[in-house]
C-alpha cells in the first residue's frame, strides 16, 4: 500500500489541507466535549466519572505551572495550560485510532488530484487520507508555536517596554546576538519536536500495515503494530506534556523577569 496523500486546494496563493482542517475541527470538538462532560454535573462532594478525570488533569497542569512560577501567578495560566494539553494530546492520538482513505482513479481539482499523480500511482488510483493527527502536519505545530511565543512576548511588553528590551542585553549588551539566537531556536525547536515525533509515528504505521495485511492478520504479525501503537500513544502523551511545560517555561521567563 502506497503512502496516501492529503487532499489539498489552492486559494489566493495559499494551499489548504482539507484533512488537516477537518481534524482541527474534530480535535476542538473533542476538547469541548471533554470539558462539557466534566463540568455539566459538577459537585462539591467527592467527584466521580468525567469530573474526577478533569480535576485530575487540571491538578496535573497546575503542578506543571507551579514548578515554573509562584502559586498566584501560575493560577492565571492553568486554563491556557489545560486547553493546550488536552488539544495537543488528543491531536497526537487521532491518527492512531482510525484511518479513512479513499481511492481516486480520476482527477479531482477540488482535492488536488491531478492526472500526473494518477499516472504515478501504482495501484490504479491515488490514495487520499482524510483522517490523521493534525500535529503530523508541520503547519499546526508551527501555528501553535507562533501563538504561544507571540503571547509570551506580549506578556513581557505589557509589563514594561523598557525592561522587555533590557532583557535582550542582560547581563551585558554583548550577549544580544546570543539572546536573539535563543529566541530563534525556540521558534525552530518548539514545533519541530512535536511534528517530528508524531509524523514519524504515523509514517511507520503505514509501513507496518501492509506487511500485517499481507501476513494474514496473524497474531505474530500484529504484535509489532500493537507495540508501536502503544509506544506512539505514550510518545503523544509525553509530547503534550513537553509542549505544555515549555509553554509555562517561556511564560515564566517573561513574567518572572519583569515581576521585580
Amino acid at each position: 500500500m502506497e503512502e496516501p496523500l492529503s487532499p489539498t486546494r489552492e486559494w489566493l496563493g495559499m494551499v489548504f489541507d482539507w484533512s488537516t482542517c477537518l481534524m482541527m475541527v474534530v480535535t476542538c470538538a473533542l476538547v469541548f466535549l471533554i470539558i462539557y462532560l466534566g463540568t455539566r454535573r459538577m459537585t462539591s462532594k467527592t467527584p466521580k466519572g468525567m469530573q474526577n478525570f478533569l480535576e485530575w488533569v487540571i491538578d496535573f497542569v497546575r503542578g506543571i505551572a507551579g514548578q515554573m512560577m509562584d502559586t498566584k501567578t501560575a493560577e492565571r495560566y492553568v486554563g491556557l495550560g489545560l486547553t493546550l494539553f488536552l488539544y495537543v494530546f488528543i491531536a497526537n492520538q487521532l491518527g492512531l485510532i482510525l484511518n479513512f482513505v479513499t481511492v481516486h482513479p480520476h482527477p479531482s481539482a477540488a482535492i488536488g488530484i491531478t492526472q500526473s499523480l494518477i499516472d504515478e500511482a501504482v495501484s490504479g488510483g491515488v490514495h487520499v487520507n482524510w483522517w490523521k493527527s493534525p500535529t503530523a502536519t508541520i503547519s499546526i505545530p508551527v501555528a501553535l508555536a507562533i501563538i504561544i511565543l507571540l503571547y509570551t512576548h506580549w506578556l513581557g511588553l505589557r509589563r514594561g517596554v523598557g525592561s522587555y528590551l533590557k532583557s535582550y542585553v542582560s547581563p551585558h549588551w554583548a550577549l544580544l546576538p546570543l539572546n536573539l539566537v535563543e529566541e530563534l531556536s525556540k521558534f525552530l525547536s518548539f514545533p519541530l519536536r512535536l511534528f517530528g515525533n508524531i509524523f514519524a509515528g504515523e509514517v511507520l504505521l503505514w509501513v507496518l500495515l501492509p506487511t500485517i495485511v499481507m501476513g494474514g492478520l496473524s497474531t505474530v504479525m500484529a504484535i509489532p503494530l500493537i507495540i508501536w501503537i502503544g509506544y506512539s500513544i505514550f510518545v503523544g502523551a509525553i509530547q503534550a506534556f513537553i509542549f505544555t511545560m515549555l509553554t509555562m517555561v517561556y511564560i515564566s521567563h517573561r513574567v518572572s523577569h519583569h515581576s521585580h
